[in-house]
This record gives C-alpha cells, structure tokens and sequence, in this order.
C-alpha cells in the first residue's frame, strides 16, 4: 500500500514537472534504487527549476547497456560493471556509490514462532540443496529452542536477471568454497535447485504460498510489505536481524578497504563489524569522466552531490540505508575529476 500510494504520488509530480529547465539529464538502470532516484529528482527538480532530470527503471544490465552506447547522460547499477565492460568504452566510468540496500532471507513457516537463524553455511547448504527439510539439524543446531517442523525446504530464487541476486550471490561465493566452484556469481546464474520468481513480487509471492519455501528479497521491499525475515550470522559471529543501521553498519566494516582513491566497485558482503548485517550492499550511479558537454557535466555533477548529503535525508523513510558520512569526502573527490573538454567541471551550486 504505501509503495502503491508513493507511485501514485510520484507519476502526478512527474506530470507537474518544470517544463522551462534549460538542463536536461537522463539516466536509465537499476530498479533497486528507483524509488528514491524518483523522489530526489522531483525534490531537485522543483527546488532547481533549470534543471530537469529523468530516470527510467530498465534494470542494472539495461542500465550499463544504455550507459555504454552513450543513449543516456548516466547509468544506475547494483553489479559493479566488470573490467571487460570498462575497457570497452575505453574506462570512461566513473561508480558513485549512493545508498545502500540489503538483502534478506524470507520464508514461510506456518506456527514456528520467532525468527529463524541461519549461519552462512546453512544458507549456501539451503541454496545448493543439501538441506532439504526444516528438521535438519543443522537448521536445529543454528536455532536451539526453536521447534522446527518435517516440512520439505522448497527454494525460491529469481528467474529474472538482477542486482538483488547478484549481491546474494556474491555473499555465497564468499561463505562458501563449494557454491563459488558449482555456482559463482552474476546477475544470473544456474541455480542448483529451486522455483523461479520474477522480480521481488514474484519471489514473495511464491514464497507466500508455498509452506516451507524460502527466498531473498530486498530488505526495503520486505519492510514495506511486512515480510517476515531470518537472521544471519556475520564475520563476527553474531546473529544480524537485518535492518537500515545493520546496513549502514556494514558499509562502515567494509571502509577499512577503501579510501579518497578507490573507484568504488567494492564488495560489501560479508564485512567485519559486530553489528553489521552481512548481505549488503552499495548501488552506484556510473558517469563518465569526461562528457562533451561541460553545462550538462556540472549540472550532473551537482545532482549527485546533493542527493548523497542534502538527499540522504529520504533514505530511511523509503527503505534505504543512508551512506556513512565519512564516504562524502571521497566522494566530492570523484566528482572533482569529472571534466569537458579536458578541463574539470566542478564548481558548487549558487543558493536558488
């Protein structure tokens, strides 16, 4: 219902829209992040009426397609392009992290009370089909006290290509030797055993009728419709009940990795941190270093400035973990480096 109302609210803003912006930018990717890409566009767009900006939900490998065949002036994705697709366009990107989104493992267990836990082995176990019934005891080991009925494990996975299970993936390959040899990770990839569903609604659906199944989904997803959620054990072997501070948690461990250099393409899945949520993950705006136009750079480069501090502000109320503020320094330093005509573009905004 509120995602409902939200769209509802959105599609008659959109309509409202500036029409005179002498700027137009235009974005394509990710669906993940969608909900707050809109509601920062129409916050800009009314706040800084020369700009117009326009941002189509296609998925993160449309999102590189378009970014790539130079249709759209930037790029959302929650996979990291590989070193092939740089190199394909002659490494003319640049990965601006935004906010950051978990994923989470849902299931449906009629009259078990309480949340299940699962350590990463369980869960790489469940997804290779080697843990088929709720009774196991390894499911028993993980979940003392907890009565657990002889119902058949059913697994749900998406059928549709994703960012979502790129990142759920990705963690698997970490926590486990066996799913990185059989499975790895992607977008797509085979899964060993399981039902298909296509996009989160689908996998919920699935596991909302089916008892025993369980599935991933987006943890703003699951907390706007109200779905039940496992916990995970992270590095530090602490059971996580996934929520935004988890999530922030989790980009803070990862931190350690990174500095005022790094390109961003990092890995946040399984970090370190007591209180960090191990499925998690970054989503990115891809621009390019270098654009022919210099009006349409800057006024790009401020967009992004704005929504990752002033815009920060909607993520919780939109099921998004906001970046740590320490990433903004870094952050300002990418976007310094973004140029026209070889020369830099950066310059900060006049106050309307």
């Amino acid at each position: 219902m509120r995602k409902t109302l939200w769209l509802s609210t959105l599609i008659g803003l959109t309509l409202a829209a500036p029409a005179a912006a002498q700027v137009r930018l235009t974005g394509a990717g990710a669906t993940f992040p969608n909900i707050i890409y809109q509601k920062w566009i129409l916050t800009y767009n009314a706040r800084f009426d020369n700009v117009e900006i326009n941002y189509q939900s296609i998925g993160s490998g449309g999102g590189i397609r378009q970014f790539s065949d130079k249709t759209v002036d930037f790029g959302g994705t929650d996979a990291p392009m590989t070193d092939s697709a740089i190199a394909a366009i002659g490494g003319n990107v640049l990965h601006l992290p935004t906010v950051l989104g978990a994923v989470v493992p849902t299931y449906n267990l009629p009259g078990v009370a309480g949340s299940v836990r699962f350590t990463p082995a369980l869960l790489a176990d469940i997804f290779l089909g080697k843990v088929t019934r709720w009774n196991d005891p390894r499911v028993a080991a993980a979940n003392p006290g907890l009565t657990l009925p002889a119902t058949d494990v059913v697994v749900v996975h998406r059928s549709d290509g994703s960012g979502t299970t790129y990142v759920w993936v990705d963690y698997l390959s970490k926590v486990s030797e066996e799913w990185q040899r059989r499975v790895g990770r992607g977008t797509s990839v085979n899964w060993p055993v399981g039902l298909g569903g296509r996009g989160n609604e689908g996998v919920a659906a699935t596991v909302r009728q089916t008892p025993g199944a369980i599935g991933y989904v987006e943890l703003g997803y699951a907390l706007i419709t109200k779905m039940g959620v496992g916990q995970v054990q992270n590095r530090a072997g602490t059971f996580v009940t996934p929520s935004l501070e988890s999530v922030t948690a989790a980009a803070r461990g990862a931190m350690a990795t990174m500095g005022p250099g790094t390109d961003f393409r990092v890995s946040i899945t399984d970090p370190a941190g007591p209180q960090a949520y191990p499925i998690a993950s970054f989503t990115w705006l891809l621009v390019r270093k270098e654009y022919p136009d210099p009006v349409k750079a800057r006024e790009l480069a401020r967009f992004i400035w704005w929504s990752v501090t002033e815009g920060q502000v909607h993520a919780p109320d939109l099921g998004y973990a906001p970046l740590p503020g320490e990433m903004q320094p870094w952050i300002e330093t990418r976007l310094k480096t973004v140029s026209a005509g070889g020369r830099a573009v950066w310059a900060p905004r006049p106050a309307p």
